[in-house]
């Protein structure tokens, strides 16, 4: 097993991964050493040991442990008795403890999961048992919303049974809030942390510092003739800043001919059948930003929960779940916005990778403050009646809706021959010189701008004044109710349960802009005179290879806005109508069978499941079509504009699919089981993927000769009658729990899907200028092809207590997932693509992706020390590479570099109602690095740096 890990870890992970490996490996050691001994560990489950009360990760391992040994299914657990022992801060770092589950991260912060290896889009998330909504545009869920001190149990369905909502083709993430009856004490609970975050203390003017402040409040009461009551709510403010430093290149890039020079133009592009013929090629971005970020966000939450029985046969609770998030982002950006201007001494290795390349490039200082308003509402109502001895049955009524709204204003500042008192520059030209290079073995390319240019001289970036506002607003809603019922009977089928399930998902966005160009010159002056800034931060970059930008030119955009406009908003257009808006209709009808058995082989008692759902998928997909008109300017030249006339076309698409699923337990001895699984799944695509729209990219600027030179490009925002994704799976799984505190766990699981997508090209015609034009359009449609995944995943938990006191106090838990894939995902631009008319592909230029999110290999570790009141613990994760598509699809390839986090925690009980605590996250600071669209193109970097809490929880 160490093998492989060792090979694709990055070397500053090799020292770091053998602290925690050197101590994870005596486990089995102590523990193959008190089995031989025959003597009971101090918390083995002998009838003669005395009840030890623990806490903090101890417990939560335990309770974890214990709730995994009960499960039918193949399930990872973390789970806890008591109100915010989960190890994280956020919902998403606890799920990453768990074996075969790993996050993508934004902010520093973990954000979508992906289990196995595999990525987001192939699990399903349910929060008590129902799907929850999110304002991403996919099924995602953005675990960041929801506190992890208000979430008591995380269970991750690795195999399928029939009675699980349908979709995890990876597995099924199911959130758990505590039932205040069960909890069965009075419990108020405050806790107050302040946060650091030392990257902040490099920006001018802000305070690194935050809070965040929980509360929580369970109790249960008698009501005499009308049952028992209970009653459970809690309520967070986390009010903090994230900082980020970034250099990025944009999200095209082109195949140029490094053979051909275009000495005042933008390079010749290579086509596939070009490329297939044997013309070079090196993979060029359109172009690239420096990026500095100041940020503000607060974020509340409150979740809620009254359960009621009023009589031993009915339960009946409602739950709701609301978060709101208010989010500021200041960005200073220096863009340098044609790359691909005018190139020359190219270099590039086997694969295309740009490694060196000199133009000339326009520079843009463009200032922009972002603000969003995400809200989440969800909850229900859930009653259960046992109708008889025998007869359970269970409804559930559901709602979960997320808006999300963007509002972005940002003006941006052009560099020309003269300054802003119109005296020729330095460099006597709109484009400047720069020369980009990459080292071997660097992440961090640098780009060189002419040393004639001072790059910080404000007047310097005088024309071409652009003011943008732009709103996007996604909204996702999902209503759903279900029926369940379970007869429980004798014999070897122990119970049949049955159900239904409905659900209305409906998705929608607009994006608004309004923007506005003027071509006064001394309004530029007294604008760019007025609202110029200091550039907000101290070494930035600094962490970063290479000679890299440290400062430029800023603009306030505000102040430009309303010395420009006479408003520091001027709002969104009436009409936010796009060809480009998305509106979706999901509709779910799905139906279960499922029987429970228990029995023996000889003396080996079995149990299990087996069961078949039945699934029928309803899209109804809305896009707006829209003129376009031709405009011809002063000199002959042409520009194209929306006609403002738009009509509706619908598009219709069904899908039904059976799940049939099997489970089975061998208990091979008291400790040791063995289990196996067979199942059906799927995925569904993203709601944002099955838009209708189309996405019109012009060419820049506005003088063009043609129609046909006017458009770049014509791609569809999504493909409405994609399938979803179906996979045949197997799974076994062998587990030996020594004791309360250990577990040896190895699964082995098998996957094999049924098609793929690639891109095809469908010809679509389309008005211009009242003529009829047949263009052809990019989109995403399900392909024949068959792929697979096979994989391993191991656990191991311990607590060393074979050492002398105090030592005996340590322990700790290892996982290990590794997972091989065949899958494709063709990049829209540069891959392979399909032509439904003739039936023919052609090759692609570039290699195509694996399964969105997919990782070879993940890491992931847990140390702790517990002696009385102190408890210490260290999280270590590690994750290779993978691709990470866009939402909505239909976006070239982007892959995340691998990478590794280590957050610790420690806190202290001074009696038994006070605790201190101390918490550290992303303490490696290392970058996260993205490439495009081949790995080893380095589109981007990120920092984020380390954040630190301090706080003190109250229990009364």
């Amino acid at each position: 097993m160490t093998l492989p890990i060792q090979r694709t870890l990055p070397r500053g992970a090799v020292r770091r991964w053998l602290l925690t490996s050197a101590a994870i490996t005596a486990v089995t050691g102590a523990a193959s050493a008190a089995a031989q001994e025959g003597q009971p560990t101090p918390d083995s489950d002998a009838p003669s040991a005395p009840e030890i009360i623990v806490t903090g990760l101890r417990e939560t391992l335990q309770t974890s442990i214990n709730a995994k040994r009960k499960e039918t299914a193949i399930v990872d657990t973390l789970s806890s008795k008591e109100i915010g022992d989960l190890p994280a801060l956020s919902v998403g770092e606890a799920i990453q403890t768990i074996t075969g589950a790993t996050t993508h991260r934004e902010k520093g912060g973990a954000s979508e999961i992906s289990l196995r290896g595999l990525g987001s889009f192939l699990s399903n998330t349910t929060f008590n048992g129902r799907e929850a909504s999110n304002g991403s545009g996919d099924r995602a869920v953005n675990f960041n919303q929801f506190p992890s001190e208000l979430i008591n149990d995380i269970k991750i369905y690795k195999s399928q049974q029939a009675d699980l909502v349908e979709g995890g083709v990876a597995g099924t993430i199911e959130l758990g809030t505590l039932k205040p009856l069960d909890f069965k004490k009075r419990r108020l609970q405050l806790e107050m942390k302040g946060s650091y975050s030392p990257y902040q203390e490099r920006i001018t003017g802000s305070s690194a510092w935050g809070w965040r402040g929980t509360a929580s409040f369970v109790d249960q009461f008698d009501a005499g003739s009308l049952g028992e009551f209970g009653i459970a709510i809690g309520v967070q403010r986390n009010k903090t800043n994230n900082p980020e430093e970034t250099y990025a290149a944009s999200s095209t890039w082109v195949a140029c001919n490094p053979n051909v020079t275009v000495a005042n133009g933008n390079c010749s592009e290579v086509s596939r059948d070009q490329a297939a013929a044997g013309t070079p090629f090196v993979l060029v971005p359109n172009a690239a930003t420096y990026r500095q970020i100041s940020e503000s966000d607060k974020r509340d939450a409150l979740f809620g929960a009254i359960q009621w029985q009023p009589s031993p046969t009915l339960d009946i609770n409602l739950d709701v779940q609301y978060s709101k998030r208010d989010y500021a982002e200041d960005r200073r950006d220096l863009n340098l916005s044609e790359l691909r201007y005018g190139l020359s001494d190219i270099a590039y290795d086997e694969n295309g990778v740009l490694t060196h390349m000199a133009g000339k490039t326009s520079l843009e200082a463009v200032g922009t403050l972002l603000e969003r308003d995400e809200e989440y509402l969800g909850g229900g109502l859930n009653m259960a009646w046992q109708a008889s001895d025998r007869l359970t049955l269970k409804a559930d009524a559901s709602y979960s809706r997320t808006i999300r709204t963007d509002v972005e204003r940002s003006v941006r500042l052009r560099t020309d021959p003269l300054d802003i008192y119109g005296n020729r520059t330095p460099v006597n030209n709109q484009r400047v010189g720069y020369v980009y290079d990459l080292a071997p073995g660097s992440y961090a390319p640098t780009l060189t701008l002419d040393p004639a240019f001072d790059v910080n001289d404000h007047a310097l970036f005088s024309d071409d004044a652009r003011l943008r506002r732009d709103e996007l607003q996604r909204r996702n809603e999902i209503i759903a109710g279900r029926f369940d019922a379970t007869y429980e009977m004798d014999g070897f089928l122990r119970s049949i349960a049955a159900g239904l399930r409905v659900s209305k998902l409906t998705y929608s966005d607009y994006d608004d802009r309004v923007e506005i160009t003027q071509d006064d010159r001394n309004l530029d002056r007294d604008v760019n005179l007025s609202c110029r800034t200091i550039f907000p931060q101290r070494d930035y970059l600094s962490n970063a290879p290479g000679n890299q930008l440290s400062s430029w030119a800023t603009f306030d955009p505000i102040c430009q806005f309303q010395a420009y406009l006479g408003t520091e908003d001027p709002g969104r257009n009436a009409d936010v109508r796009s060809v480009a808006n998305r509106d979706v209709t999901e509709r779910t009808f799905a139906a279960y069978l499922m029987a429970n058995y228990e029995s023996t082989i000889g003396d080996m008692p079995v149990r299990g499941n087996f069961g078949v759902r039945a699934v029928q998928t309803r899209v109804t997909s809305d896009g707006l079509r829209s003129d376009l008109q031709v405009v011809t300017n002063s000199d002959g030249s042409i520009r194209l504009v929306d006609s403002g006339v738009f009509d509706t076309v619908s598009i219709k698409n069904k899908t039904t699919r059976f799940l049939p699923s099997i489970n089975a337990i061998f208990e091979l001895k008291p400790d040791l089981l063995l289990r196996v699984a067979g199942y059906r799944a799927m995925s569904r695509p993203a709601p944002s993927a099955l838009g209708a729209g189309r996405t019109i990219q012009l060419e820049d600027g506005t003088n063009f000769g043609s129609v046909e030179d006017a458009i770049s490009l014509i791609t569809a925002n999504g493909s409405p009658r994609l399938k979803p994704l179906m996979s045949w799976n197997a799974d076994a799984a062998l587990e030996y729990y020594l004791n309360r505190d250990s577990l040896f766990a190895a699964t082995v699981y098998y996957k094999q899907f049924t098609g793929g997508f690639i891109p095809v090209v469908i010809d679509e015609d389309f008005s211009i200028g009242g003529q009829n034009y047949t263009i052809p359009v990019v989109q995403t449609q399900n392909s024949s092809d068959k792929s697979r995944v096979y994989g391993l995943e191991v656990t191991l938990a311990n607590r060393f207590s074979w050492l002398p006191k105090p030592l005996d106090g340590l322990g700790g838990k290892l996982s290990y997932s590794y997972a091989n894939s065949n899958f494709r995902n063709e990049d829209i631009r540069l891959g392979a693509v399909f032509d439904p008319t003739t039936g023919v592909t052609t090759p692609g230029m570039i290699p195509a992706a694996n399964l969105s999110g997919y990782s070879e290999h993940v890491v992931s570790g847990q140390l702790y020390y517990q002696l009385g009141g102190l408890n210490l613990q260290a999280i270590y994760n590690y994750r290779s590479s993978y691709y990470q598509d866009f939402v909505g699809g239909n976006s070239q390839l982007r892959y995340v570099r691998g990478n590794q986090t280590l957050d610790l925690r420690a806190s202290f009980d001074i009696n038994r109602n006070m605790q201190l605590q101390f918490q550290a996250v992303n303490v490696f600071d290392e970058p996260k690095i993205t490439d495009m669209p081949v790995p080893g193109s380095i589109r981007q970097y990120h920092y984020y740096g380390s954040r630190y809490f301090m706080g003190l929880r109250v229990k009364l």
